[in-house]
């Protein structure tokens, strides 16, 4: 098995890989910012290495690269993906001068496979689902980070001829979620028969569950025929409005209450069409989402079931949130 360094292994997509790579077998170095909560980890931390490290801090990157050896680098540390995150000089710190960092600290030491995690809005506002050979037009800070992140690892990939990989993430769902999103969100207050504000009902998002997610990770760390540099879309390829995530959590959780629409206020990426182009990765990879999205809630609405703790944390944290 491999020994793997993953950066951002306290957020929510980092948290679930690092699961997955434990139950495969691998030797997981974990890296989170410092002073970050670890709660995603607390039931896993005697099974992997924690270390804290400021991706900005070059010094310390490059020693834990030497340290470790990794085989696997997964990349997932970002600033700016959630709406609270608006500082755009920690954007470029941590996207673009962190990410550069760690591949040069990683080519110093070798590695099998590298693998950058990118965002769908990097593609900016599109009519269609856009092929990661199209121009791409981000539509905000993190966009244009995630953007140059993507093309500086595309850049020294192909340069050096390494196998450097970029999966662009489409709408992430599923445990350990961050409480504030939507999904979260309607699972908890649906439990008590209730639904959250909601903006207009025709905002889209392309919804791909969290297990599906970190299988395209290890997919892309393991498959060797791939192009230096190689960009793949990580999405469902369907695009479901928020009028239609509302009626299914309705009818998983049997809610009653009536929705509020446009009881919130847009949010600055909010478009009527967000859909995942995935012909490459499944040409490429063999990759294919095996959940849809109504299984994937599903089995989110379990584990909050099976995990009272959690439940009752994110109760209390959306209690907090303004409303």
């Amino acid at each position: 098995m491999a020994v793997v360094l993953i950066t951002g292994a306290a957020g929510f997509v980092g948290a679930n890989l690092v699961r997955r790579l434990i139950a495969d077998g691998h030797d997981v170095h974990a890296v989170t910012r410092p002073g970050s909560d670890r709660w995603r980890l607390e039931d896993v931390r005697r099974e992997v290495h924690c270390h804290d490290i400021d991706l900005t801090d070059f010094d310390a990157v490059a020693g834990i690269c030497h340290d470790t050896r990794p085989a696997w680098i997964l990349h997932l540390a970002a600033y700016g993906a959630y709406s609270s995150q608006t500082d755009a000089r920690r954007m470029v710190a941590t996207n673009i001068m962190g990410t550069l960092g760690l591949v040069q600290a990683a080519l110093q030491v070798g590695f099998e496979a590298f693998v950058n995690t990118g965002s769908s809005s990097e593609y900016g506002f599109q009519d269609h689902a856009p092929r990661e050979s199209e121009p791409i037009d981000p539509n905000s800070d993190y966009a244009a980070t995630k953007a140059s992140a993507t093309l500086l690892c595309r850049s020294i990939a192909r340069r050096h001829h390494l196998r450097i990989q970029t999966l662009r993430l489409y709408s992430v769902f599923g445990p350990y979620e961050e409480p504030a999103r939507l999904m979260p969100t309607l699972i908890v207050r649906g439990l008590r028969n209730e639904l959250p504000p909601l903006v207009r009902p025709e905002i889209a998002h392309d919804y791909v569950y969290i297990d599906d997610v970190t299988e395209a990770y290890i997919r892309a760390a393991t498959e060797a025929r791939q192009e230096p540099g190689e960009i793949y879309n990580v999405g469902s390829g369907t695009q479901t409005s928020i009028r239609e995530v509302v009626e299914m959590a309705q009818r998983v959780l049997d809610i009653t209450a009536v929705p509020n629409w446009q009881s919130m206020a847009d949010r600055p990426g909010d478009t009527d069409v967000w859909v995942a182009n995935r012909s490459r990765i499944l040409e490429r990879l063999g990759w294919q989402p095996r959940n849809s999205l109504e299984a994937g809630f599903r089995s989110m609405v379990l584990w909050f079931l099976t995990h009272p703790d959690h439940l009752a944390r994110y109760a209390e944290r959306m209690n907090r949130l303004p409303t």
